[in-house]
C-alpha cells in the first residue's frame, strides 16, 4: 500500500516540527554525501535551524571557503567585507541626526524656535498642528462619549436597583400593615369576647345559686328557669331552732 501525499506547509506543533527537522536534516545530509561520493560532485550545504543553529556539509577535499569562492567566480558576485567600527560610527551618526531633528521638531511644536523657519516651513508646521489638534479633539470626543455611555449604563443599573428596592420596601410595608390589621382584628375579638364574658358573669351574679347548681351560662339559666317556672327557690329553709309545739312533754 503506497504512502499518501503530504501537504507541504509549515508544521504548527513545535515538537513535531523539531522532530521532522532532525529526521529530514539527517536524510538530506546522507543524500548529499552519497551524491558527492557516487558522482564526484563538489557540494557545499549550509542549514540554519529555526533557533539559528548552523549545520553544514562540504564534499572532500574542499572546504566551505573554497566552495564559496568557486560560487563567486562562477556567478561574478563578491561578498563585501564590512568594517565593524566604521559601521558603528555610521549608525551612531544616523541616530544623532535623527535625535537632532526630533529635538528641533519638538521645539518648533512648542513655539520655542520659530525665527529660523521660512514661510513654507511655517505653513507646513501650521498644517501639522491643525491635523494634530483635530486628531486630539476627535480622540477626546471619543473618550467623552465612552464615559457618557458608561455613566448612562451605570444610571440605568442604579435605577433598576432602586426600583427593585422600592418594590421590596412596599411589599414589606404591605406585609407589616396586613400583620398589624390581623393583630388588631384578633385583639378586638378578644376584647369583645372578654366584654361578653364579663356581661354574662354580671347576669349570673343576680341569681344566688350555690355548689354544683351554679349555671355556667345564660343558656343553662334559661333551661333551669323553664323547668321551675313557679318556684325559683325550690329548697325550703330549715329553722335553726326546733318547733317546740310539735313535741309534747311527757
Amino acid at each position: 500500500m503506497g504512502r499518501g501525499k503530504i501537504n507541504i506547509s509549515r508544521i504548527e506543533n513545535k515538537t513535531t516540527r523539531q522532530v521532522t527537522f532532525a529526521k529530514r536534516r539527517a536524510g538530506l545530509l546522507k543524500k548529499t554525501h552519497e551524491l558527492a561520493v557516487l558522482c564526484d560532485a563538489q557540494i557545499g550545504l549550509i542549514i540554519f535551524s529555526a533557533n539559528g543553529k548552523l549545520y553544514e556539509f562540504c564534499s572532500d577535499p574542499l572546504s566551505m571557503e573554497n566552495i564559496i569562492q568557486k560560487y563567486q567566480l562562477a556567478t561574478g558576485t563578491q561578498i563585501m567585507e564590512h568594517n565593524d567600527i566604521e559601521q558603528m560610527h555610521g549608525e551612531m551618526r544616523r541616530i544623532m541626526s535623527e535625535t537632532r531633528n526630533l529635538q528641533l521638531s519638538l521645539q518648533r511644536y512648542i513655539g520655542e524656535d520659530l525665527s529660523s523657519l521660512s514661510l513654507g516651513e511655517l505653513n507646513e508646521l501650521e498644517h501639522v498642528l491643525e491635523h494634530s489638534s483635530h486628531k486630539i479633539r476627535t480622540r477626546k470626543f471619543e473618550i467623552l462619549q465612552q464615559q457618557m455611555e458608561n455613566l448612562e449604563r451605570k444610571e440605568q443599573l442604579l435605577g433598576q436597583d432602586n426600583e427593585h428596592m422600592f418594590h421590596l420596601l412596599k411589599e414589606q410595608q404591605a406585609a407589616a400593615t396586613t400583620y398589624e390589621e390581623q393583630n388588631e382584628v384578633v385583639n378586638v375579638r378578644k376584647i369583645e369576647e372578654v366584654e361578653r364574658m364579663g356581661g354574662m358573669s354580671h347576669i349570673l351574679d343576680q341569681f344566688p345559686f350555690g355548689g354544683e347548681d351554679q349555671p355556667s351560662s345564660v343558656l343553662q339559666l334559661t333551661t333551669l328557669h323553664q323547668t321551675t317556672p313557679n318556684n325559683f327557690y325550690p329548697y325550703r329553709l330549715l329553722p335553726t331552732q326546733p318547733n317546740l309545739q310539735d313535741y309534747t312533754l311527757n
